[in-house]
């Protein structure tokens, strides 16, 4: 061997020997995905314990522990818009141990946040579609607004005279209703908090006349006659609120602004893996234990294939580019 060609020799196993062994060895992880899994799966979650993604992510974890045979955990990384446990995913060898239970944020995240934290398509690698949950529109009792045409009416006359609260600029239901009102051609007043139960109070409070948050958040407050919903942005009526029509029903067909849910990996999961998982979740999803959970929770598992799940995330994520583009909208 000459020196020049033991050279070039020394400096690719060099660059072998400093590169990530998932990175340098794509061909051991596919051979990996055949005894998958051989150790503890981890789900991430980017929002505190308690709230819908975690009930959500946990019901899921369960059954597909069973069916993987072994141990499924949820682990809460919240912070940044859920930026924090992306980065984490992103970070994380793509063998399957590492997942990730996301929402809406997911593919808003890129547009909504400059420079963008991550590539939707060269840092994510989808698996499955879980479920989804309509933000819903509520009003104070007391606020003199009765229904969604009284609401348009009221804002046609007098645009910017009515204010919501959100859990947030950028938030999902942020993001529903500003479509919402680009749809209607109104002007609410947008008051953004830090978390969907702050924004619940001062609307019982009446220092805000509307909320918009998932169904599941403003339930009980619905039932102690508090609250009114006064739509599902949702393209079924909720089952928790069977009598509240949808924006659809409302004038508005074709409308949808639910908040879904659907399991990733980072970049470069094996293909075998990602058919494991996949195979899994479904399997999750028709079980008893699991719609009941997204039931209680005020909506419904949307199983599929994962090639239905990419295909809606990019659409997702080119929807909430212009929205977010056009209507000028930064993050808190």
């Amino acid at each position: 061997m000459s020196k020049t060609t033991r050279r070039q020799a020394l400096a690719g196993l060099g660059g072998l020997l400093c590169m990530p062994a998932w990175l340098a060895a794509p061909a051991t992880a596919q051979a990996q995905a055949g005894s998958y899994p051989s150790k503890l799966v981890r789900v991430l979650v980017g929002y505190s314990p308690g709230g819908a993604v975690d009930i959500i992510a946990r019901a899921v974890a369960q059954p597909m522990a069973a069916g993987l045979g072994q141990t499924v955990i949820v682990e809460n990384k919240p912070g940044g818009g859920t930026n924090i446990a992306i980065k984490t995913l992103v970070d994380s060898p793509p063998d399957g141990y590492t997942l990730m239970l996301a929402a809406n944020a997911l593919a808003a995240n890129v547009s909504l946040y400059q420079p963008a934290p991550y590539n939707l398509v060269r840092d994510i690698t989808p698996i499955a579609q879980v479920g989804r949950v309509p933000v819903v529109l509520a009003a104070n009792a007391q606020a003199g607004i009765g229904s969604l045409k009284e609401l348009i009416a009221k804002l046609k006359l007098q645009p910017g005279s009515i204010n919501y609260g959100t859990p947030g600029n950028g938030s999902t239901p942020h993001l529903a209703i500003e479509l919402f009102a680009r749809a209607a051609g109104i002007q609410p007043m947008h008051v953004p908090y830090k978390g969907g139960s702050q924004a619940m109070n001062d609307v019982i409070a009446g220092h805000i006349q509307l909320v918009a948050v998932n169904a599941l958040e403003v339930q009980a407050h619905v039932k102690s006659g508090k609250l009114k919903v006064l739509a599902a942005l949702s393209a079924k009526r909720s089952p928790i609120f069977p009598d509240t029509p949808t924006i659809a029903e409302s004038g508005f067909p074709g409308f949808e602004a639910s908040v879904w849910y659907g399991l990733v990996g980072p970049a470069g999961v094996p293909a075998p893996v990602v058919a494991r998982l996949h195979q899994e979740v479904q399997k999750a999803l028709a079980t008893p234990e699991v719609r009941e959970r997204l039931s209680t929770a005020g909506g419904e598992v949307t199983p599929g294939t994962t090639a239905m799940f990419a295909a809606m995330l990019a659409s997702e994520q080119q929807r909430y580019a212009k929205l977010i583009r056009e209507a000028r909208i930064q993050p808190d």
